[in-house]
Order: structure tokens, then C-alpha cells, then sequence
């Protein structure tokens, strides 16, 4: 094999290992070595050549996502973990009484607890995600608002200050959020400043807040803070939610569910 094939199969491998690492937020050598079929010496090469590039920072026996790089596109997102997201999101729904008015940010995993919410009555949701909107204006019994401001093409989520303003004039029952990460200080995270502005407003304006995020997103950096463990009273998790995670939600006196 030549030395150009060899330099284009490692980079291709190398850009699969990024979408991995995007998709999951963190990885070991041992798991892409046994996912790419290459040695784990291989991957801390290929590792240490993604470090260099930017997009990942090298930690104790593999990688994570670099804080600021997002995510994979929302379809793609939408599909990771669908199982647990469709069984986290009918368990929150049996958190929320009828006769409410919530708060649902955008993401995949409030945009399943939206799908869980078609029987509830007399429902009032603001939420700052057009295809969550989409998705929900059909129920019977439900009435939908989303604010006004910038949408972004990618996901639908809208922002900027006139949606802020928007949602300072509620009082929410309940705020339904997601988060791109919650670092083991409790602090949780997300990429984007102005989608991290709403979701403040959102908490800030809430009664009850519960935190809707699957147990990969624990030990995950992204640089915006939006809130912390101990603003929020309930947390739904899956199955695989780690020991330091519950031990983090017990000492914020933070309601674990496990769905």
C-alpha cells in the first residue's frame, strides 16, 4: 500500500473518529480501536493529530469533544440514544399535571417529553423551538407559543434578546430544559450564548425545573453556562446514570428519576 492510500485511509479514519467523538461527547482508545478495527497505539496516533488540529482535547486513556466545537446536526443527534430519549421523555411527561403552563427549550430529548405531552389537557407550552411547535400544534387540548427572534437553520431554535423579552413575561408552572453538558461541579453547560440566554430566562421564571438529559452528557465540557445542579428539582436520566452523577443530584437534593 502506498504512502498516499495509507495518509487518505487514516484521515478518513480520523474523520470518523471526530463524528464519533461529536455524537458521544467522549471516547476511549480501547473503544474506537475496537470500533475502527485499528491498535490502540493507531488511535493515540490519530488522537494526538486531532489535538493538534483542534476538536478534541487528549484525557487520561482517550478524548472529548473540545469546548465550543457543537454537536452533530439535529437529525443526527435526533437518532443517538432514541430509546432512552422516547423512555425519558414519556417519564417527565408523568411529571406534568394538566392545566399547566411550561417552558420547553430546544433539543432532541424536551423534544421527546413534547411528544409525550399529545393526552395532557388544558396545557399552555412557550417553547423556543420551531420544529418542537411543529410537532405539538396539533394537540387537541394544547396551546403553543414560541417568541420571536433569530432562527437558527440548523435545529430551529430561536434566539436573541426579543426572545429573552418574550419569555421574562411568563411564570412558569414547570421549565422542561436539556443541557449539552454537566460537568461533575454541577454546573450545566451548552455551546451557544444566545440559546443559553433563553434557557436562563426560562429557569429564572419557573416554579418547578426539571432537567431532562441522558447520562452520556455527565464528565462533558461546552463553554456556556446556563444554570447549575442545585436550580433544578428534578432530574430524568436513563438507566446508565453513573454513581458520581447520583451522588452529584443527592448532594443538591436534586429528585433522580431513571427511566
Amino acid at each position: 500500500m502506498t504512502a498516499n492510500v495509507k495518509g487518505s485511509k487514516a484521515r478518513v479514519r480520523r474523520a470518523q473518529i471526530l463524528s464519533h467523538i461529536q455524537n458521544k461527547g467522549r471516547a476511549s482508545v480501547d473503544e474506537l480501536a475496537a470500533i475502527f478495527g485499528a491498535t490502540p497505539q493507531t488511535i493515540r496516533k490519530d488522537l494526538s493529530i486531532m489535538e493538534v488540529e483542534g476538536g478534541i482535547m487528549r484525557v487520561h486513556g482517550g478524548a472529548m469533544l473540545l469546548a465550543g466545537n457543537e454537536y452533530t446536526n439535529y437529525e443526527a443527534r435526533k437518532e443517538m440514544a432514541s430509546e432512552e430519549k422516547n423512555r425519558m421523555g414519556a417519564a417527565c411527561s408523568k411529571l406534568i399535571p394538566n392545566n399547566t403552563v411550561i417552558a420547553l427549550n430546544a433539543g432532541t430529548t424536551t423534544a421527546a417529553v413534547a411528544r409525550n405531552i399529545k393526552y395532557h389537557t388544558g396545557m399552555r407550552v412557550v417553547t423556543d423551538s420551531v420544529l418542537v411547535a411543529n410537532d405539538i400544534k396539533s394537540f387537541m387540548d394544547i396551546e403553543v407559543l414560541v417568541p420571536g427572534g433569530e432562527v437558527r437553520r440548523s435545529d430551529g431554535t430561536i434566539s436573541g434578546p426579543t426572545a429573552v423579552e418574550f419569555i421574562n413575561n411568563f411564570r412558569f408552572d414547570i421549565a422542561i430544559i436539556g443541557a449539552a453538558a454537566i460537568e461533575d461541579s454541577g454546573a450545566l453547560l451548552d455551546f451557544n450564548l444566545h440559546e443559553a440566554a433563553v434557557v436562563t430566562a426560562m429557569i429564572s421564571h419557573s416554579r418547578h425545573i426539571i432537567l431532562v438529559a441522558d447520562s452520556s452528557k455527565y464528565g462533558r465540557s461546552a463553554p456556556v453556562q446556563i444554570g447549575h445542579l442545585s436550580e433544578i428539582d428534578t432530574l430524568v436520566t436513563d438507566k446508565r446514570c453513573s454513581r458520581p452523577l447520583r451522588q452529584l443530584a443527592l448532594e443538591q437534593s436534586v429528585r433522580l428519576i431513571e427511566a
